[in-house]
């Protein structure tokens, strides 16, 4: 493939399946990469633990501010979470809402098989690289709408509490958005650069068939 088209293609997937990938480690190990994000005045408890004034909702499990300090809980994909008030009212975010987060590794995945076959200068590996590369934003597509209903669906259910609370996008939400589109430049890059060296070599053979001929006597020369 063309350097032209090679070099943007190969920069687009990598900075794809980086994010996606930071992303996917989210928390517990990554306390700042959460999906859903909550403040609050402290009037609620999340699992009947003391009042917090900050909840994160990420991949493998969520984040509470307490007045010790910030608390992880490593519990998975497809956790449930429960938000009570202090009328004791209380909210569940079940499993699945949750569950479906974790097709963001799967897409960091598939975005990595497309970066390697990007590197071959061979035409059908090529275009086998755009098809996973649209493949990879079609699955953070699919993470992508998870994202947002995992967060209307928290900003539903805590406003049914009348508390004094703010729930906003975090960082993993915006960072997925952000791979999707690479991967789609990603992908029309590389089918482009497919194109061109399809069309360029069309041209080549088209030249040397129908390239100057000579006179009758042309044949009989030596060469």
């Amino acid at each position: 493939m063309s350097r032209t088209y090679c070099i943007p293609g190969v920069f687009f997937l990598f900075s794809a399946w980086f994010l996606l990938f930071i992303v996917s480690i989210s928390l517990p190990s990554f306390q700042a990469m959460d999906i859903t994000r909550v403040h609050s005045s402290g009037q609620v408890s999340s699992n009947n633990n003391e009042a917090f004034t900050q909840l994160r909702l990420g991949i493998w499990g969520y984040c509470v501010d307490l007045s010790a300090g910030r608390t992880c809980f490593n519990t998975g994909h497809g956790y449930s979470l429960t938000v009570t008030n202090s009328q004791n009212v209380e909210v569940t975010i079940g499993p699945s809402w949750t569950r479906g987060l974790a097709t963001l590794p799967v897409a960091c995945c598939v975005a990595f098989i497309a970066l390697l076959l990007s590197f071959s200068q061979h035409i059908t590996i090529t275009l086998v690289a755009s098809l996973v590369s649209f493949l990879a934003a079609l699955i953070t597509l699919v993470a992508f709408a998870i994202n947002i209903a995992l967060f209307a669906y928290v900003k539903q259910e805590l406003g049914t509490l009348n508390i004094s609370e703010t729930t906003i996008t975090g960082p993993g939400f915006w960072l997925t958005f952000v791979a999707l589109i690479l991967l789609l430049l990603a992908g029309c890059t590389v089918c482009f650069g497919r194109r061109r060296d399809r069309m360029a070599g069309a041209t080549n053979n088209a030249y040397q068939l129908n390239g100057p001929k000579g006179g009758f006597l042309s044949r009989f020369r030596r060469n």
